[in-house]
Formats: structure tokens, sequence, C-alpha cells
């Protein structure tokens, strides 16, 4: 007699895909144990799911892509797992080796060989790293005659050469454009730790998010300032309604993002501090913050302004054009 995963291996394969309505119809047994099967089956990445509730699909796993995992070490599968994700073109999140297995065969690319590259770039960038922290201050003296952002610093890189955004890249981008409160959510739980350690580090007393300027239903920033909810004033910043909304990422020149920082951010906030942290998704040019740190010098709102992106470009003037 066939064991009922057996059973359910055998219908995925007839069927291609089916939902948990149509296993437990065909099992002949209840959904909670349909489900148990399901879960077992999912944790030994036999069959895997796509959609979200209601509508999910399960399908049976390519065997030969479990084949070409034993030829990686496990540290390697380790460190992939801990950095890796991609979002794929149906909207789907593969992550880990899982997502990097994907990646691979998406591009026609040897798993082994390229595992490898990948730990030698990420042991390349890892060298810009100290505490958790990219310090971003070189970039900003090398692009601004005057900075007045006191220190800079990114939590990681928006992307990598060759393989493209970072998992906090890639949690940014899609947390950003879909609107989704749950991939906001783990974006903040990700970061706080380090907002945290920064408020403590430099004792900070305010904190300041860069409004945005692109409208959304649900606005990234706002979010991360209600979800982060940091036990310190927050400083009034405001994006001022222009008749054409310009997007920084739409500027080119150095000189025409400076302007529109400079035009359209104000620091609607009198009080007072010594210390204060300004947070941005993502810095590319890093015109809008120090723009935005000029400002709140020149207010006499604060004598240091410390700057956090939670990602930032890695050389040179670069354009996120995504975000």
């Amino acid at each position: 007699m066939k064991k009922t995963s057996e059973k359910i291996i055998g219908y995925l394969r007839s069927k291609r895909q089916a939902t948990p309505a149509d296993l437990s119809t065909y099992l002949n047994i209840n959904r909670q144990a349909t489900h148990r099967q399901i879960s077992k089956l999912l944790q030994a990445g036999v069959i895997y799911k796509i959609g979200r509730p209601p509508k999910v699909f399960y399908l049976i796993k390519d065997p030969q892509k479990k084949k070409l995992g034993n030829m990686v070490s496990e540290g390697l599968k380790k460190l992939i797992d801990e950095n890796y994700l991609i979002i794929t073109p149906a909207g789907k999140r593969e992550e880990g080796f899982q997502g990097f297995v994907y990646w691979c065969d998406k591009h026609n690319l040897p798993l082994e060989k390229t595992a490898i590259e990948y730990q030698q770039t990420l042991k390349k960038y890892s060298r810009y790293r100290k505490n958790g922290l990219i310090n971003g201050g070189y970039k900003m003296k090398h692009t601004f005659t005057e900075v007045y952002l006191d220190r800079v610093f990114y939590l990681d890189f928006y992307s990598i050469e060759r393989f493209g955004k970072t998992k906090l890249g890639q949690l940014l981008l899609y947390a950003k454009q879909s609107q989704n409160r749950d991939l906001i959510r783990e974006l903040v739980n990700q970061i706080r730790p380090k907002v945290e350690d920064l408020v403590q580090k430099f004792s900070v007393e305010a904190v300041g998010f860069v409004p945005p300027t692109v409208k959304r239903e649900t606005q990234l920033m706002k979010e991360l300032e209600k979800q982060l909810s940091l036990p310190i004033p927050t400083l009034s910043l405001v994006k001022v309604k222009t008749p054409v909304a310009v997007a920084q990422k739409t500027l080119t020149k150095l000189e025409d993002r400076i302007e529109n920082a400079r035009d359209t951010i104000i620091v609607d906030d009198s009080r007072k501090y010594k210390n204060i942290l300004l947070i941005d998704d993502a810095l590319g040019s890093g015109a809008t913050m120090n723009e935005t740190a000029r400002k709140i010098k020149k207010q006499g709102v604060a004598k240091t302004v410390i700057g956090l992106a939670i990602t930032g470009s890695f050389s040179g003037f670069e354009i996120i054009s995504e975000v």
C-alpha cells in the first residue's frame, strides 16, 4: 500500500500542480491531515508552492537541482543561505541556496564554479564593512565640496558586481514598490538592531526620516518611522508639493539632484538637539541626505547629523534607478 506522501507525489506528477483542496479530495482525508503531509514534503524539498492564500498551488521540484546541490560544500551553502535572495519575474521569492540555484539555472551558469565566485565577491565587498556597517564618508567627501553629514553609514550595498541586488537591496526594492507591509516589517526587523545601536553609540536625541517624492498609498518611510517606534522625538521633514513631482532617481546630473533636494525639502522644526540621526532608504549620490543635513544645521536644529541609508551605491555617483 502506498504511503500518503507517495500518493501526493504521484498525483502532482500526473496533474503537474494541485491546490490543498485538490489533494484533500484525492486522498479522502481532511484539510488538517493534508497540510501535515504537505508540510513534510515542503521541508524535505520534494515539492514547492506558488501563490498566496487563498490561491496556493503545489508542484514537484526538479530532482536535477537537488543533485546539483550536492556539488557545493555545506559551508558554502550556508554562506549563500544567509546572503542570497531573489524575487523572480513572476513575483516568487527564492531565498538562500535554492534561490541561487534558480539564478544559475536561469542564466545557464555552472553552479559550483559560480558559487565559489559569489563567495569571492562577497569577501571583496565585506572589506568595506565594520561592525555591521559600511562607512560612506569617503564617497561623500569625494562627491561634494561641502559635506554636512558628520558621519554616514550604509547597512549594505544596494547591489554588487555581476550578482545584482543584495538581499537587503531586494527587500528594499520590493517592499517599496509592492507596498507590501509584510516585507516592510521584515525590513524593519533587519535594520532595527543597527538603528538602535547607532542611537545609543552617538547619544542620538532625535531622528529624521527623509520624505519620499513618489506618492504611494503605503509610504515606506512612514512605515519605517511607525514600526521602528524609536523612544526619541521625530523631526518634521516635509517634501513640498510642486506643479510636477520630480523624483531624484530621474535626475542624472549631480547639480540637478542638489537643486531638487534644496528646493523641495523643508525642515519644519524649531526644536534644538545636539545629535540627530537622519535615515533614508537608498543613498545614490547622497545629494538629498547632504542637503537635508545642511538645512538642519543652518536652522540650528542640530549640531551633529549622522546619516544612515538602508542601502547605498558602491562607487562614485551611481543612480539607483529602480527604487
